[in-house]
This record gives C-alpha cells, structure tokens and sequence, in this order.
C-alpha cells in the first residue's frame, strides 16, 4: 500500500474577502478529495472561527500579527508545534515558518514590491520580510500565473525552476443563468435593464477613475461601491450585467475576468499584467491608462450585437480551462515531485 503524503495548508487567508481567499478556499477543498494526500489545515484568526467544510483544521483564536512575528521574525519555534509532524508544507502569503518538511508556498502577485504606494506600509514590510525567507528557504514556489511567475524572477533570487505557474479555477456555480433569474436579480436590487459591470476595491490598482470616465453615457454599476452582495449571488450580477469592464492596471490573476465568462458575459479587461493569459482570445483588450482607448472598446462591445455573441461564445470555452480540479491535481504533482 502506498503511504499517503502528509501536506500541513496554512489556510487563515480564509478568514478575509478577496481572490487570496477563494484560491485558499477552493484548492482546500479539492486537495482534500485526492486519496493519496493527508491533508492538515492549520487556521489562525482572533475574530473570524473557522465554520467552513474541510476537515482536519487545527484552528487557533489568535491574530495573525502574532504569527507573523513568531513565523517571520522570531522564528524560534516550527509549524510542527501547531499542526504535527507533516512531509510538506504548504505556506500563505503572510508567513513563512520554520518547518522539518518540504517547504512550497503560492505567490499571488508582487503588488507589495512592485507598485508599494497601493499598500499599507505594514504589509510591504511583512511581504519584504517572507519573500526574503522564501528566496532562502523554499524547495517550489507556485505562481497563478506566467506574469506573477516573470515578476518573481526580475524581483527576487528565486530561480525560474523553482516556480512552477498553476492557474487558478472558476466555481461551478458561475454558470448562465435563465433570463427569469436575471429579472428577479435585477429587480432585488433594483438594477437598471441595461448596465456595464465593474470591481471595486481600496486604493487606484482597480481603475475606477478611467473607468467611470470611460463609462459616462452608460449605466455603470460598482461592485463594492454601489452594490453590495454575498459570493453566492455574484454569477447573478455577472449574468445580469451587459459587460463587465475590468480595466485593472495590475492583477495577479483576475478571478472577475473568468467568473465573467462562466456567466456567459462579454469581458473587456487590460493588455496588461496577467489578464491575457486568462481572457486568451475571448476577451476585448484594452491599454486601462488611457481613457479614450476604453471609451472606444466599450462603444464597440456595446454596439456590436454579434460581436457580443461571438464573445460570449468564446468566453464560455475559455472559461472551461480553468478549474479547481485541474488547480488541486497540478499542485498535488508538485507535491509528489518534491516527495522523490
């Protein structure tokens, strides 16, 4: 019988909204389906207990600033005091701590380094400090993405075959959905017939000044800003929406440009960043520092009836290249590869 590889998974990331989240969550629940793997979660969160479906969470009510000092800066004492003895590892993006295994963790992005005025100071300091234990420490490094990946490279000493890009996933309840749903939706929140969907967010990386320029004329709606409503009902608002603009001017991934399209919206996004390799050919691009260039991609999209169909069509294609599924088995490989 062949032995099971025990993986600890920091998953605290849970505790807070956002893509950081949902990846977390997701390749959680997935990895925990892969009968050779022996999966450990270990949760910390003062506020926030964890009540969500995985199995085997070694939870700890206290904040995650304390965790970052004794992982990240004192470091005198191992994740195996928390969780047990395990092969491998698996760290989030705030701390990096002290293990006997086999060290792997996921890079999101590098916003914190790259761009450090859209961050508060505390966080640049912590990721400055974890990227450095990493570049020492880590056997592989996961990134979502080739863009992520080609960062991480010009950024830090870490070499390019120690990282390996795994995509992100989509869940299966983005889907279409029926034009009686839409309606009820619409209605709920009191939407107009015909709006342009955007991602809100804290700080300028998400655009939203060119985009409401770009946008006067049409109904935009904010997600965040003028509209507020839980994960569940998000493929309702896709689906209730004519386009969604995601004219982000950094993105480690973009989860909102493929949820979109699951949902069987037009997606128009940035030519920068990570954003083509997840719209591929199914999306319209756009250069998100210039006004006139959206403004003009927009009219198009929606003014073109049949490029909005051809668009939908290839969206929902696209979109189907990506799941959790695939994410949990690549990641598992990495795994196996660093057990040899």
């Amino acid at each position: 019988m062949r032995k099971r590889i025990t993986v600890g998974m920091d998953i605290s990331q849970i505790a807070h909204l956002g893509g950081v989240a949902v990846y977390t969550e997701n390749l959680a629940l997935q990895l925990q389906k892969i009968p050779d793997l022996e999966m450990v979660f270990f949760y910390s969160s003062l506020r926030k207990p964890y009540k969500g479906k995985l199995k085997n969470v070694r939870s700890h009510r206290l904040p995650p600033t304390l965790f970052e000092m004794l992982f990240n800066r004192w470091r005198n004492i191992g994740i195996e005091k928390f969780i047990g003895p395990v092969d491998i590892f698996h760290s989030s993006d705030w701390t990096q701590p002290p293990t006997k295994a086999k060290k792997v963790t996921t890079f999101h992005d590098l916003i914190p380094v790259k761009y450090s005025s859209w961050s508060h100071p505390k966080i640049v300091d912590v990721f400055k400090k974890r990227l450095s234990l990493v570049g020492r420490e880590i056997d592989m490094v996961i990134a979502v993405s080739q863009s992520t990946k080609e960062d991480l490279i010009k950024i830090s000493h870490i070499p390019s075959e120690k990282i390996k890009v795994i995509y992100e996933g989509v869940e299966e309840y983005f889907k279409p959905q029926s034009q009686e749903t839409v309606d009820e939706f619409k209605n709920k929140y009191k939407l107009p017939g015909k709006f342009i969907l955007a991602i809100g967010g804290v700080g300028k990386r998400k655009n939203i000044d060119r985009i409401r320029e770009a946008s006067k004329g049409y109904n935009l709606i904010i997600l965040g800003k003028d509209i507020q409503i839980p994960r569940d009902e998000l493929p309702f608002l896709y689906a209730s929406a004519d386009c969604l603009l995601y004219a982000s001017l950094y993105e480690g991934f973009g989860l909102p440009v493929l949820e979109a399209m699951a949902c069987g919206t037009p997606v128009i996004t940035s030519n920068v960043s990570s954003m083509p390799e997840v719209g591929g050919e199914a999306a319209v691009y756009v250069n998100p520092q210039d006004v006139e260039d959206i403004k003009k991609k927009l009219k198009i999209v929606m003014g073109n009836k049949e490029l909005r169909e051809e668009m939908i069509k290839k969206g929902l294609i696209q979109s189907k290249k990506f799941s959790w599924e695939k994410a949990a088995s690549e990641t598992y490989q990495v795994y196996k590869n660093l057990m040899k």
